[in-house]
């Protein structure tokens, strides 16, 4: 399955780096909830990682419509999901996700 069919989708999130936490192994806190698609498998054989854009307080789960895909050039691609009605820009998400995304090589899809 192609990444990029999730796009326009509402789909599950399980959030498993809220708001505030830190890396497991790296020195990073997490400016806004990330996490990853059950029953769902990437390239690596492990879901899907998701960042949340919109929710500014930490979460457990969400639910929304992914907007956008952050496809790394050397990794994993990402999805990019937001509340229904809620949307960014290219620049708007790369800024929101620069906090991790700066260590990689990617463009979005849309």
């Amino acid at each position: 399955m192609l990444i990029s069919t999730f796009i326009g989708t509402r789909i599950d999130v399980k959030i498993d780096r809220p708001v505030g936490s830190k890396h497991p192994q790296w020195e990073l806190i997490y400016p806004l909830n990330y996490g990853y698609v059950p029953e769902t498998m990437g390239k690596d054989g492990e879901p899907i990682d998701a960042y949340v854009l919109g929710i500014t307080k930490p979460i457990k789960e969400f639910n929304g419509v992914c907007i956008a895909v952050i496809h790394r050039l050397q990794d994993e691609d990402k999805l990019v999901v937001a509340p229904e009605g809620q949307n960014y820009s290219n620049e708007q998400i790369m800024e929101l996700t620069n906090f991790q995304e700066k260590y990689f090589e990617s463009v979005i899809i849309r």
